[in-house]
């Protein structure tokens, strides 16, 4: 029964929240809906060219210079010999 209560208390509540509506209000309607789908679009675009630009980037790591190279090597052979 508590419930019955409750469903009451919510359809007296409603006809006084539609009687504060404001129909002066502004609020996003279509015009909204449509620019937000245009800077979801633009958005989309975006990144679909920016994925394309970064496939084209060919990108080799520069040569070690030749004094880490030396040091690289006697590394490795002091490992071998260990």
């Amino acid at each position: 029964m508590p419930d019955m209560y409750a469903t009451q208390a919510l359809t007296h509540l409603v006809p006084l929240a539609a009687d504060e509506l404001d129909k002066n209000k502004v609020t996003p309607g279509v015009l909204g809906f449509l620019v937000f789908a245009a800077l979801a679009v633009g958005v989309w675009f975006l990144m679909k060219s920016m994925n394309r630009h970064m496939g084209k980037v060919d990108f080799e790591e520069a040569p070690e210079p030749a004094g880490r190279a030396e040091d690289t090597a006697v590394k490795a052979r002091a490992a071998g010999q260990d």
